[in-house]
C-alpha cells in the first residue's frame, strides 16, 4: 500500500478535507483563470488527450472525480455525448462554477454536480461505465481509499482515465519546472486567489504525488488491470488508463 505523505494546506492538526474543501472554496472564482495562465493554456490538451483515450469505448455513463469547476466534465460531455456524467467533488463553491458553465453551454441536462466524500461515494457497486479524474485526486487524504472507490463504482469492463501533474524526471526541465513551481506557481496564485497558501499547498501535492511506475503499481493494488501511463509535455503532466 502507497504511503503518501500528509500535506495540508493550512493547519497541520486539523482534518484535512475539510481544509481542502475550505481551500477551494476560497480560490474557486479565480480558479479556471489561474490553471489556464499558469499553464499556457496547454491544461486543455492535456484534457483532451485523457479523454480520448475513452473514444473507443464510448462511454454512457459517467463519472468524474474531484471535478472542480467542472472543465473536464465538461470537455468530457462535448466529445463523448455520454448520456449523462456526474461531477463530484468536496466544494461546493467549486462546482457552482462548474454548474454555470454547463448551464450556459446547455448541457445541464447531460451533467449533473454532487458534493461527495471522494473516499466514500454514495454511489451504488458498478455504476458507471467510466471513472475520470483531472489533476485532483493528488489532494485524497487516503489514494488508496480513493482508487478503491473509483474501482467499486465502475462496471465489469469499465475504464478509468486520470490525469494528473507530475515533476518532470529529465534535465533541463525537471530543475526548470522546480524553479517555476517554487516561485513563479505560488506568487501569482496568492496574488489573483488572494490566498496565501493555496499554490504553495498545490506545488506540495505534486511533488509528493506517486508518479508513473509507483502509480501503476498503486492502480494494480486497488483492484485494476491493463494499466498504462503516459507522460506529457516533458513529463510535466501524466496521463493513466486502467481498466477493471
Amino acid at each position: 500500500m502507497y504511503q503518501q505523505e500528509e500535506i495540508k494546506p493550512y493547519d497541520a492538526t486539523a482534518d484535512k478535507a475539510s481544509q481542502v474543501e475550505q481551500m477551494f472554496d476560497n480560490i474557486a472564482p479565480s480558479y479556471d483563470k489561474l490553471n489556464h495562465r499558469l499553464s499556457w493554456n496547454i491544461d486543455r490538451g492535456w484534457r483532451r488527450k485523457a479523454i480520448r483515450q475513452l473514444e473507443p469505448y464510448k462511454p454512457l455513463t459517467m463519472l468524474d472525480i474531484a471535478t472542480g469547476t467542472g472543465d473536464f466534465a465538461i470537455m468530457a460531455a462535448q466529445m463523448l455525448k455520454p448520456q449523462k456524467l456526474v461531477g463530484a467533488d468536496i466544494s461546493e463553491g467549486m462546482m457552482a462554477v462548474g454548474a454555470e458553465k454547463a448551464e450556459r453551454l446547455g448541457l445541464q441536462s447531460v451533467i449533473s454536480f454532487d458534493k461527495e466524500d471522494c473516499l466514500n461515494l454514495s454511489y451504488p457497486d458498478g455504476m458507471y461505465d467510466a471513472v475520470t479524474a483531472a489533476f485532483g485526486i493528488r489532494n485524497f487524504a487516503d489514494l488508496d481509499c480513493g482508487l478503491k472507490e473509483m474501482y467499486r463504482v465502475l462496471k465489469p469492463g469499465g475504464h478509468l482515465s486520470i490525469v494528473e501533474l507530475t515533476t518532470p524526471v529529465r534535465f533541463p526541465m525537471k530543475q526548470l519546472f522546480k524553479l517555476y513551481s517554487h516561485t513563479v506557481l505560488p506568487l501569482y496564485g496568492r496574488m489573483i486567489s488572494k490566498d496565501k497558501s493555496a499554490y504553495s499547498y498545490l506545488t506540495k501535492t505534486i511533488e509528493a504525488f506517486p508518479q508513473g511506475e509507483k502509480m501503476m503499481d498503486t492502480l494494480k493494488k486497488a483492484g485494476f488491470r491493463e494499466t498504462t501511463f503516459k507522460r506529457l509535455t516533458f513529463g510535466i503532466c501524466t496521463m493513466y488508463f486502467a481498466t477493471k
